[in-house]
């Protein structure tokens, strides 16, 4: 993208249907939200960014089920429908609050490599969410300092940068962190459709 976008800008972008691109989505395009809950509003200001999320598609094309690979509080790593986001977010009957948009790395990612990528995820489901992290990159910001350790936690934004560095592809970290923002502003990464 290279380019921050507001909440105002993101809001009016047209919504597509999921059913009318469901079948252009792909392993390996990148899910965003900005979501409109307590905690999405921490990370949004914490990161100074409209986005709260960031997780990798999966899609089974044997099964011909779209997934969400992702990172979760509370959770850890997970796999859940993306029609879950779209219609039914935690058992609520009802949509996810906030924007959901889809992304794609800009250019044809070699199918080996692209595999290493979701097979890394894969193998890193149920493993916790670092919940810890977010206060921990708090303090980073506040007091400038770097992160000492890679733990075996994560947070949604270093499971999608270790997942793609699999692949060949680096995001850039902002200071000792990385957020959605950041995978965001990647000139490789570009918009593809509003679903939310």
């Amino acid at each position: 993208m290279a380019e921050a976008i507001t909440k105002k800008q993101l809001k009016k972008i047209p919504i597509t249907k999921y059913d009318e691109i469901r079948h252009e989505l792909t392993t390996g395009h990148i899910f965003f939200s900005s979501g409109s809950y307590t905690f999405s509003s921490i990370i949004q200001g914490l990161t100074k960014s409209v986005w709260s999320h960031v997780a990798i598609i999966y899609k089974d094309n044997e099964l011909e089920r779209i997934m969400v690979l992702e990172a979760e509080p509370r959770i850890g790593i997970r796999l859940i429908p993306l029609t879950k986001y779209l219609k039914n977010y935690k058992g609520t009957r009802r949509p996810y609050k906030g924007q959901v948009v889809i992304a794609k790395i800009n250019f044809d990612m070699e199918h080996e490599k692209l595999n290493k990528a979701i097979s890394f995820g894969l193998d890193e489901l149920t493993k916790p969410y670092d919940n810890w992290e977010i206060i921990r990159i708090m303090m980073r910001i506040l007091f400038k300092i770097g992160k000492k350790e890679r733990n075996k936690n994560y947070i949604c934004s270093e499971l999608v940068r270790d997942a793609f560095a699999k692949a060949g592809i680096v995001f850039r970290m902002h200071d000792t962190y990385i957020s959605p923002q950041e995978i965001w502003k990647d000139p490789r990464v570009e918009f593809s459709y509003r679903l939310l």
